[in-house]
């Protein structure tokens, strides 16, 4: 699967978990041009970043094209500065039932949660 964030992010790993759910470590590229216009001086990870991101992650662990059907409980919790905090794991609870998949979303740097929530994606067929 292609990334739409081209060169934004380096996956580090993906574990699955005991429970069937998956742990994605990744670290975001500061020199990236996002960061240059968001905001200078000031570099802050967009938050439509980070739910690409989840989408991106999530379609690596399912094998599988998705489509955003919908998004609740979306909270960002602390800032993402890719200078200071750019290393960020990401807690994927994925729940599948045929043709959706609904993922609960931690994304953390060190002990700090930064972005809390839900998403539902739909399977894209060919």
């Amino acid at each position: 699967m292609q990334s739409i964030l081209t060169n934004f992010y380096t996956v580090q790993s993906i574990d699955r978990t005991e429970n069937g759910n998956f742990t994605a470590r990744i670290v975001l590229n500061k020199e990236h041009d996002i960061f240059k216009g968001h905001f200078p001086g000031n570099p802050v990870t967009p938050g439509v970043c980070m739910m690409q991101i989840v989408k991106e992650l999530t379609e690596e662990c399912m094998g599988t094209q998705l489509f955003l059907k919908s998004a609740s409980n979306v909270k960002f919790m602390a800032i993402i500065n890719p200078f200071e905090t750019p290393e960020l794991t990401l807690q994927l609870d994925v729940t599948e039932h045929e043709q959706d998949i609904k993922v609960k979303n931690v994304t953390a740097f060190g002990e700090t949660i930064a972005l809390k929530m839900s998403v539902h994606y739909q399977k894209l067929t060919s």
